[in-house]
C-alpha cells in the first residue's frame, strides 16, 4: 500500500526538526532537510508498521493542506 502523509520541517540554527500532523509522535531531524527528509521517510515507514491495517487506512487517507500567508508584524 502507498500513499502520502504530510510532514512539517522546521528549520534554525540547530538543524532540522521533522513531524507528521496525521501520526502523533512520528517525529526526526537531521542536519540538512535533505538528511531530515531521509530520517522521516524511515520513522513513518516503521510507525505505519506499528499500526493495524484500518488505523494505516484511516492515517493514509486524511489530508492535511498546508500553506504560508503574509502578514504585516
Amino acid at each position: 500500500m502507498t500513499g502520502k502523509i504530510s510532514v512539517v520541517i522546521e528549520q534554525d540554527e540547530h538543524g532540522c526538526y521533522a513531524w507528521c500532523p496525521e501520526l502523533k509522535g512520528c517525529q526526526s531531524q537531521g542536519d540538512t532537510v535533505e538528511e531530515t527528509l531521509a530520517h522521516i521517510r524511515e520513522a513513518i515507514e516503521l510507525y505505519l508498521e506499528t499500526l493495524t491495517d484500518e488505523e494505516r487506512s484511516a492515517a493514509l487517507s486524511r489530508e492535511i493542506l498546508t500553506t504560508a500567508i503574509e502578514v504585516h508584524a
